[in-house]
């Protein structure tokens, strides 16, 4: 380390970046791992900045920087040469930036990575430079400078007047990391072409392996990504919810199945989001707008000649006293919210906003309205022209952004013939750790008879061991099912699950986990298991697992309401022998 350290200090002095100081100021040198092992020198400005005055100036919005584009057939993208390490430190805050070193203090001559204002103050000076071509043929984002033309002929023209202003103003390009006369170009996590853009294919590869957070620090860093690309992903606020609950204040972190789904759902939404149409802004637009009792969702669309097509998605997870609305003004927050959202498109546009909830269509003509709705009705009338249309909540795309799908309807589950032919799995987790190690039930019902068995397990239990417990507890008691019903947790959508299931020849159909409603009868049982759990344990809260065998007992030989006998009896055919009383008495 100490000769990596006196390298990049000789690097930077012949470079003329740094020089030797005698400043008072001395920040703390860091190193941390390169990809290739070795290490990078990091300065720790952090008490610099605190004393520091921020400034404010606005960087751009990745979004409209990419919505710039529109029209757009050719791309170059250049890449400054360290870009930072071209602006100039003002002479009288060079000594602020002095570090110390086994070898001595020095300073920087430049501007460098690290600093709370150097974003910003890079940014000004781009925008400055580029001020005669900026959105005309330029959009600029810190070090990442994109020209756009219309044709090639158009494309070399622009080409040269970007070079020629960085040249006068020295401003150095690195030539192995720009790209000239594209058709579509990698820009800032985005990949555009002509009116389109998705998400760049590489950041698809990268959400594919993301590995499971084991801490709030890690599921920040995920949820922070899968943020970003949230304009591409209908239903992101529903999807993402059980994660972000996860980051309240006082919420022990605790990755569970949920969890689990939810990332699964999240990943997979990311993986497969839609192509979305850049916005034409002489063309009007359109909005569908929802809520549902947890959500709101809107999509923005507009016909460029080829159908309505999405620009947008949004959707937001109600909080507070939001969730207490009225349904008529949960829609209509989901368009005020879309209106704010997307402003920057809609204002001085006609804008047409299709909704599923009838009394919006009057809203505007509406005489008596509560003081919520006047300063929604305020907000609309300053800011925009619109319209209010009905369309059917089936025939709304912005439905499935905030209701949960019926799956049940679309993919209807199997109906069986005889028992332990269509059997169910799911978890019941949550629970305290008992003596033995449990803190989990695998709960399975057979579909026909609707028997159950309520097997103690644990949360880590890996795939192979539920594997087991099924063999054990099911097939060898049952045989095998020809249909198995779960959730989507991680055990059941494995590799080594599936090819199991396939050798057997049981055929797998997956219920979601955040739509219980698609397999009743199990959340149902599990609700019933938990309710037998709290009476009979009370004061053994630790051997709950040891109650098991009798609750089972006790819910197979009760009448079940959907077939009018016990699930025993509709599996056997017979009752169970009981304890009987004694009808002799005992003799000295």
């Amino acid at each position: 380390m100490a000769t990596f350290d006196n390298a990049e200090i000789e690097y930077l002095l012949a470079k003329g970046l740094i020089r030797p100081s005698t400043s008072p100021y001395g920040a703390p040198v860091l190193f941390t791992p390169k990809p290739d092992g070795s290490l990078r020198m990091c300065i720790d400005y952090r008490a610099l900045n605190k004393q520091t005055i921020k400034n404010k100036y606005m960087i751009p919005r990745i979004d409209d920087l990419v919505d710039q584009l529109r029209g757009a057939t050719v791309f170059s993208k250049l890449d400054l040469r360290s870009g930072y390490w071209q602006i100039r430190m003002a002479e009288n805050s060079i000594h602020k930036t002095a570090f110390r070193t086994r070898y001595g203090s020095y300073e920087y001559l430049v501007m460098l990575f690290g600093l709370t204002n150097a974003p910003a103050t890079f940014q000004v000076e781009m925008n400055h430079i580029l001020r005669p071509v900026l959105d005309e043929c330029v959009v600029v984002y810190l070090d990442d400078i994109l020209i756009y033309s219309r044709d090639m002929k158009q494309h070399v023209e622009h080409l040269g007047r970007v070079l020629e202003i960085l040249r006068r103003e020295r401003f150095y390009v690195k030539l192995s990391k720009s790209e000239f006369a594209l058709e579509k170009v990698q820009f800032l996590g985005h990949m555009v072409s002509a009116q389109k853009v998705h998400v760049d294919p590489k950041k698809i590869e990268a959400v594919r392996t993301w590995k499971i957070p084991e801490n709030v620090k890690e599921l920040q860093q995920f949820l922070g990504f899968a943020n970003y690309y949230n304009r591409f992903v209908p239903q992101y606020a529903k999807l993402a919810a059980p994660l972000t609950n996860l980051l309240k204040k006082n919420t022990p972190y605790k990755w569970e199945p949920k969890h689990q789904e939810a990332m699964e759902q999240l990943k997979q939404a990311l993986t497969s989001a839609p192509v979305l149409m850049l916005p034409e802004p002489e063309r009007d637009y359109v909005i569908e707008a929802d809520a549902s009792d947890h959500a709101v969702g809107a999509v923005l669309m507009q016909d460029q000649g080829n159908g309505l097509q999405p620009i947008a998605y949004l959707s937001k997870k109600l909080h507070g006293a939001e969730l207490n609305y009225p349904i008529h003004d949960k829609e209509a927050l989901a368009i005020v919210i879309a209106f704010k959202a997307w402003r920057c498109y809609l204002e001085g546009r006609t804008t047409t906003v299709y909704t599923d909830h009838c009394s919006l269509k009057y809203l505007k003509a509406k005489p008596n309205l509560s003081r919520r709705q006047v300063r929604w009705i305020d907000f609309f009338k300053t800011h925009f022209h619109y319209d209010i249309v009905y369309k059917p909540g089936h025939k709304n795309k912005a439905d499935a952004l905030s209701r949960p799908a019926h799956v049940a309807a679309i993919q209807p589950l199997p109906v069986p013939e005889q028992p332990w032919q269509v059997v169910s799995l799911d978890f019941i987790t949550g629970l305290p750790p008992t003596t033995s190690g449990h803190d989990a039930i695998l709960v399975v019902i057979d579909k026909f008879s609707k028997m159950g068995h309520f097997i103690p397990t644990h949360t880590r239990a890996r795939t192979e061991e539920i594997a087991q417990l099924f063999v054990r507890y099911i097939i060898s008691q049952h045989g095998i099912p020809t249909t198995l019903i779960s959730d989507r947790d991680p055990k059941f959508t494995s590799k080594f699950w599936k090819e199991l299931m396939s050798l057997l020849g049981t055929k797998l159909a997956m219920s979601s986990a955040n739509h219980p409603q698609t397999d009743g009868q199990t959340e149902r049982l599990n609700q019933i298991v938990e309710q037998l759990l709290r009476a009979a344990c009370k004061d053994e809260i630790s051997k709950w697992d040891l109650h098991l065998p009798v609750l089972e007992f006790a819910y197979n030989n009760a009448t079940h309401a959907a077939t009018g006998q016990t699930p025993f009896f509709f599996c056997y055919g017979r009752h169970p022998l009981k304890p009987q009383k004694s009808t002799t008495s005992a003799t000295a």
